[in-house]
């Protein structure tokens, strides 16, 4: 090597360490999910890095403890599911929501109700068949106990007449319904899928097919909102660039589940991300806005229901929810 080349490699290699000093860590709280996908690549393709992040995820076992982390500051954006807890503090002026990222539509299989082998054989075979059953979710208020209040309005039930089981992890739910002591379950459809596949597990039916609805959102605190704006502006650009790539890999025309040529691409850094195999990437695909729109009225639909169950006592109305000067909203329907 010459001379000139050895100082040349040098100062790239001083440059590199200088930058990577200054670069600003932000801490993301997410489920370790398909859903985080647009992390992942964002991560994988240097999006983050690009705008002078170094990102790190922060693992939970379910949504709540997201939205207290990010109140707390132990972690700067919050990327999941809003639950009764997020309204309620929203409400009291702690939180904002930035963007939206996940969205629960027809064929795209990504969080499925199931029963258990015992209950399946005892008759359980239908949404109809719910009521006088027990059924598992991660916790009270949850976007899990949301999605079944939507099943139970399709159905015509009470919610009042099933036993819920809060469980606090996707694993415990899992386990409670594959050993039979929950009846049926809301589950991720990457860990349901094979246990349906060796019928451990039978399925009754999709979220997105049956009831379509904004189940993710990005939020921060409110604080956060008002101090840190370039901060957030720099993590949306990275951000919707991973979910645009996972958009493009994954959704087809008319906004249909289809795998593209960059699939198997987008698959493998997922499956590097979750611990998943690619095949069971691929079969739990959620549907994500390549701009990270949210559904406005879809949030606001959540959080009187949450309201009306006693759980947020503050108000909530899109002037406290959203955060205009990040979010994109979606055209109204």
């Amino acid at each position: 090597m010459t001379l000139l080349r050895q100082a040349a490699v040098a100062f790239l290699l001083a440059f590199s360490l200088v930058d990577a000093v200054h670069a600003e860590e932000v801490k993301i709280g997410a489920l370790k999910s398909v859903g985080a996908a647009p992390l992942y690549i964002a991560i994988d393709r240097g999006y983050f890095a690009a705008e002078g992040f170094t990102p790190t995820i922060v693992y939970f076992d379910a949504s709540q403890p997201i939205v207290s982390a990010t109140v707390s500051g132990d972690i700067d954006v919050g990327v999941t599911g809003t639950t009764g807890g997020y309204f309620q503090l929203a409400g009291q002026g702690a939180l904002k929501l930035i963007g939206g990222y996940s969205r629960e539509v027809p064929g795209f299989n990504f969080n499925a109700y199931v029963v258990s082998a015992k209950a399946y054989e005892a008759g359980l075979r239908s949404f109809k068949d719910l009521p006088g059953q027990s059924f598992a979710i991660s916790q009270i208020g949850s976007p899990n106990h949301y999605a079944l209040a939507l099943i139970a309005q399709k159905y015509g039930f009470d919610l009042s007449t099933l036993r819920i089981m809060p469980l606090q992890s996707i694993g415990n739910i899992a386990s409670a319904v594959t050993g039979g002591s929950a009846d049926a379950a809301y589950l991720l459809g990457t860990p349901a899928i094979p246990l349906i596949q060796k019928g451990d597990l039978h399925l009754l039916g999709w979220s997105g097919d049956e009831t379509p609805w904004q189940l993710g959102a990005l939020f921060v605190s409110t604080k956060s909102a008002n101090d840190r704006g370039a901060m957030i502006k720099r993590f949306l650009t990275a951000y919707r660039k991973g979910a645009q790539d996972y958009h493009d890999a994954f959704t087809g025309p008319g906004e249909t589940r289809k795998d593209n040529a960059g699939a198997d691409e987008a698959a493998a850094i997922i499956a590097k991300g979750t611990g998943l195999t690619v095949d069971h990437v691929k079969a739990g695909i959620i549907f994500i806005d390549p701009q990270a729109r949210l559904d406005e009225d879809d949030v606001l639909r959540q959080a009187a229901w949450y309201k009306s169950q006693g759980m947020v006592k503050e108000s909530v109305t899109r002037d406290v929810l959203f955060d205009k000067r990040y979010v994109i909203s979606l055209p109204a329907k």
